[in-house]
């Protein structure tokens, strides 16, 4: 039968007007291995983590390619099933808000390339949500779905731990052939297993740990689910045999967060359980994180101890405890689940129908949890039983520690950028572009660690209300019909809740969700959560097929332009890879030149490709201008054209980009444009307050104006000159001082201190001033032992020319100068011999 009979067969089998999917359709079955193939192959790009750079962003395009092809299939399957009769049904439609809000912002953009790339992003995150609402229509797609899910989750558990338990190249050789590897070392997954201050941390495929903890609560809670619902062995013994690695994997991420968010969304999902369940759940959850703490000890030593010095021998001793652990636990489940369990559903089943019954153990639970908090954050000995490393970030939960007192100046700053933004935003990246002229220190942070404020910097109240409005509603629409609904269909859809919430919650203290394979996941289980809920009918009915078959034609159109797109993109990204293979072996212009204006080409503006990637037009530019600068100046003049008329082009695309700022001011500089130069330099400073950079340019091109305007004998000119800059040097003062207010928890981020330059220059403006003990007295703290650092030969010869005009010297340093260089006793006599306005 071709697919478009099964698709005809599926509409004849649909009910109340609502999207109904056959299982014995063509398509549906194409759906399902899209589906899983993307479950298994996106976790090891990186999870698609949206970085915002070229090596970063091909995963996403090849993810942009393979959701187009879905949304055509799901196209041609919504030709013959869709029908405009219930609000859900419009739900499905309206998901196409959240990538409408990102292409209004793109007006705002701070970033032309990280703008558009979130449109992309967010068109692949409606086509998983539609993805969700037509395969979870029936009972088998769901439990295909829900099963890809979490078999997807299991193999990204016992992968981290393979590393974590000295089995990483075995790893590596059994993903490798279709995963993202380290390039630096072969069969070798970057960074499973990282380390920070805190020490090693496991991290599995998401290279960051606090994201794979997020991650693990989701798969934790969803095992934890199956295992009460559960009567039968066969289908208890996965979840429960992999529930302890599971727990164990979330301890050895160390995510103090993790730590917090895990009981309040375990909490949210008892009270939608049965009291019996509830008691289960307790007591199930309770005695897999018993098990884990029992072994956690041993685990984490040996751990540690592989990393350093692998040991066949200690690898099967930690599997072993790991194995044996898991069995006892599982064993433990299942008698629980099958003797228990019935006594358990006998006893509590008069409660189950009196009215808020259900919220008492979750009350109750909260209290213990309280009682529990106590015990460990307080010094009763309860935390001995932690391993070194867990036991140190669990005393360090407070609201005085370093990660919460960061979270909350990114918080504030994003609130403050929001306020320049506010009804649109700035687009898409728009933290990542912004948040350095808005920080309150100089900290580094390219994410703002909560989902919903980089969403709302984002695409401003429109985008931010369109998004948590769509999701309340598909919420309220769930939870309706899981009131109403029997416990055979609760059971059916309640795993999307599960990561809908696990998600959702942890995202409001870091990035989860700027990975686009969890992103992806969400709207999936958004969509699962909206195909199992009933809704009104609208209150117009029509059997036009214009209006039943217009959804359907959009999707379409759209797939087709997605596709195209995201070849061209990958395309582009293919062309500047070739461009840096070719560079490695050749360095002629035209070998390396040709593959990267394809990739400019296909992608125009990408800030990679004209300037910040490891190769860039812009650079090649300049490069062969500087070499054809001392033969033929005239010859060299059109390529230092065409490199700025490439960075006026990337100016307007990316405002601001301080990589793409700074290079518009060396090539004023390059050029003698002193006055440009200062305007330019001075122009973005407010942009980039907490780089020294900026001030130093304006500081020292101030002091080079006056110094002409000075053999203008232009007095006035030269006296604003060195007025200017003593304000630019005051304000750094300023800001230095600033830091001083931080709390002493919190790191102040990035250096950010006056500069010998800058101290030279101030010092050289006392001097030009006749202030001789205030020069030396700002100089001297910058001058350094190191004699063939230029700089800081140039900060000792006007600290000695500023002690001499006191009639003072430095003997000792004068003789080290000058037996370095003797040309330097010429050179303090020049500055001595310089007459000055005063």
């Amino acid at each position: 039968m071709s697919a478009s009979k099964n698709a005809y067969a599926a509409s004849r089998a649909k009910a109340g007007g609502t999207i109904t999917t056959e299982k014995s359709s063509v398509i549906f079955w194409i759906l399902v291995a899209f589906t899983g193939l993307f479950m298994f192959w996106a976790p090891f790009q990186r999870a698609l983590f949206n970085g915002g750079t070229y090596d970063f962003e091909r995963s996403i395009y090849s993810a942009s390619v393979w959701s187009s092809i879905i949304m055509l299939l799901i196209a041609i399957l919504a030709f013959f099933v869709f029908k405009l009769k219930e609000h859900k049904d419009v739900m499905t439609i309206l998901v196409f808000i959240m990538p409408l809000t990102y292409v209004i912002s793109l007006s705002n953009s701070a970033s032309h390339y990280l703008a558009t790339n979130m449109v992309y992003i967010q068109m692949l995150y409606a086509t998983f949500f539609i993805l969700g609402v037509f395969l979870t229509k029936n009972k088998l797609g769901t439990s295909i779905v829900a099963t890809l899910l979490m078999i997807s989750g299991y193999f990204i558990v016992l992968f981290g731990l393979l590393y974590w338990l000295g089995n990483g190249s075995f790893a590596g050789r059994l993903v490798g052939w279709f995963a993202l590897m380290d390039v630096a070392t072969p069969n070798m997954y970057r960074d499973a297993i990282m380390t920070d201050s805190n020490g090693l941390r496991l991290t599995s495929v998401f290279q960051y740990a606090n994201t794979y903890a997020a991650f693990l609560i989701t798969l934790s809670l969803g095992a934890l689910f199956f295992l009460v619902k559960s009567r039968k062995w066969q289908t208890i013994l996965p979840h429960a045999f992999l529930l302890v690695p599971i727990l164990v994997s979330f301890w050895l991420t160390l995510s103090r967060g993790a730590i917090v968010v895990i009981p309040v969304v375990f909490l949210i999902m008892l009270f939608f359980f049965s009291i019996s369940r509830q008691i289960l759940a307790l007591l199930q959850f309770g005695l897999a994180f018993l098990t884990s703490i029992l072994i956690l000890q041993k685990v984490t030593d040996i751990g540690i101890g592989l990393q350093k010095q692998p040991s066949a021998s200690e690898s099967w001793h930690g599997w072993s405890i790991l194995l044996i652990a898991s069995v006892v636990f599982t064993v433990l489940a299942i008698v629980i689940q099958l003797f228990v369990a019935p006594w358990l559903e006998r006893v509590t089943a008069r409660f189950d129908t009196k009215k808020y019954a259900t919220f008492i153990l979750p009350i109750a639970a909260i209290l213990i949890g309280v009682l529990g908090a106590i015990l460990i954050l307080n010094d009763t000995g309860f935390k001995n039983i932690l391993p070194d490393n867990v036991k140190t970030r669990v005393e360090n939960i407070n609201f005085q520690q370093h990660s919460v007192l960061e979270r909350g100046t990114f918080y504030k700053d994003a609130v403050k950028l929001w306020t320049d933004y506010p009804i649109i935003g700035a687009g898409g990246g728009a933290w990542a572009s912004l948040y350095e002229k808005y920080q309150n220190n100089p900290y580094t942070s390219r994410q703002a660690h909560n989902f919903a404020l980089q969403y709302l910097v984002e695409t401003g109240a429109l985008g931010f209300l369109a998004f948590v409005g769509f999701v309340i509603a598909v919420m309220v629409f769930y939870i309706r019909s899981y009131i109403r609904s029997s416990q055979e269909k609760r059971d059916l859809h309640f795993l999307f809740f599960i990561v809908t919430i696990s998600l959702l919650v942890h995202s409001m203290i870091d990035f989860d969700l700027s990975y686009v394979y969890l992103g992806a996941i969400l709207f999936l289980a958004l969509g699962g959560l909206l195909s199992n809920s009933s809704s009104a009918p609208l209150r117009f009915k029509t059997d036009s097929a214009v209006i039943h078959k217009s959804f359907p034609a959009l999707l379409a159109i759209l797939s087709i332009v997605m596709f195209y797109i995201s070849v061209q993109l990958v395309s582009a990204n293919g062309s500047y890879r070739q461009t840096l293979e070719v560079i490695k072996t050749s360095q002629d212009y035209g070998q390396i030149i040709k593959p990267l204006d394809k990739a400019i080409s296909l992608h125009p503006a990408h800030p990679d490709y004209l300037l910040t990637g490891q190769v860039s037009r812009i650079g090649i530019l300049l490069q062969v201008y500087n070499q054809m600068q001392k033969e033929d100046p005239k010859k060299a003049e059109p390529f230092f054209t065409q490199a700025q008329d490439l960075l006026n082009q990337l100016l307007k695309k990316e405002p601001h980009n301080r990589i793409v700022a700074m290079q518009q001011l060396n090539m004023l500089l390059l050029k003698g444009k002193h006055e440009d130069a200062l305007n330019w330099s001075n122009s973005q400073i407010p942009n980039y307050p907490w780089y020294t950079e900026m001030y130093e340019k304006s500081i020292s091109l101030n002091i080079d104006l006056a110094n002409q305007a000075n053999t203008k004998n232009n007095t006035q000119e030269y006296n604003k000159r060195l007025d200017d800059a003593l304000a630019t040097y005051k304000e750094v003062l300023a800001r230095v001082d600033s830091l001083k207010n931080l709390p002493k928890e919190q790191a102040q981020g990035r250096e950010f201190a006056v500069t010998p330059n800058m101290a030279l220059n101030v010092g050289q403006i006392g001097y030009m001033r006749g202030d001789y003990a205030g020069s030396a007295a700002t100089i001297q703290p910058y001058i350094t032992d190191k004699l063939d650092d230029q700089t800081n030969r140039v900060l000792i010869r006007w600290y000695l020319a500023a002690l001499q005009k006191q009639g003072k010297n430095d003997q000792a340093l004068q003789d080290k100068l000058i037996a370095k260089d003797p040309a330097e006793q010429q050179y303090i006599a020049a500055i001595i011999g310089t007459n000055f306005p005063k």
